[in-house]
């Protein structure tokens, strides 16, 4: 994401992959794979389906995005 303008989207985790990566669906019903910086493995590693998260994604690669935000489900 280094030299592109990365933009910020939220989305509902859907479902729980190995390796510390998300199934995320955005508001627009667009399903994309997610994950956590190896610097924040500590912060999110209790992430379950149904949270709400914060993604920062490149406009090159619409397919795949990092988590940068969790919030529980209320």
């Amino acid at each position: 994401m280094a030299g592109e303008s990365a933009f910020k989207v939220a989305g509902v985790v859907v479902e729980v992959l190995p390796r510390q990566t998300y199934r995320v669906e955005l508001a627009n019903g667009h399903r994309l794979l997610a994950f956590v910086s190896a610097s924040q493995l500590k912060e999110f590693a209790g992430l379950k389906s149904g949270e709400t998260v914060k993604l920062q994604m490149s406009p090159g690669d619409l397919s795949q995005g990092r988590i940068i935000v969790g919030t529980k489900q209320i």
